[in-house]
């Protein structure tokens, strides 16, 4: 499964599961880099069948649903949805 890396600051270890064409995951990009945070993610629909398929099954660990934008963090907990508040909260503690 192909992850792409962002750097910045290294405060947590964040995994964001996305779609490139999904506006709520551009704005928790958007919101990851203007926390100067460091995080991989993987635009889920830009991989090949195999991929995807082994990329949403991960993902369904965190969230059942398979709904986007979910983010990994530390491998504990997910938070899932665009939660401005959620994301700040945690990147600041």
């Amino acid at each position: 499964m192909e992850k792409k890396h962002v750097d910045g600051e290294k405060k947590l270890n964040l995994l964001l599961f996305a779609l490139s064409t999904c506006i709520w995951c551009k704005k928790t990009k958007a919101l990851l880099n203007e926390l100067k945070a460091e995080y991989d993610y993987i635009d889920v629909d830009l991989l090949e069948a195999k991929e995807k398929d082994n990329a949403l099954e991960e993902l369904k660990r965190w969230n059942p649903n398979c709904t986007f934008p979910s983010l990994v963090i530390d491998n504990k907990e997910c938070i899932i949805g665009y939660d401005e508040k959620r994301i700040k909260e945690i990147l600041k503690s």
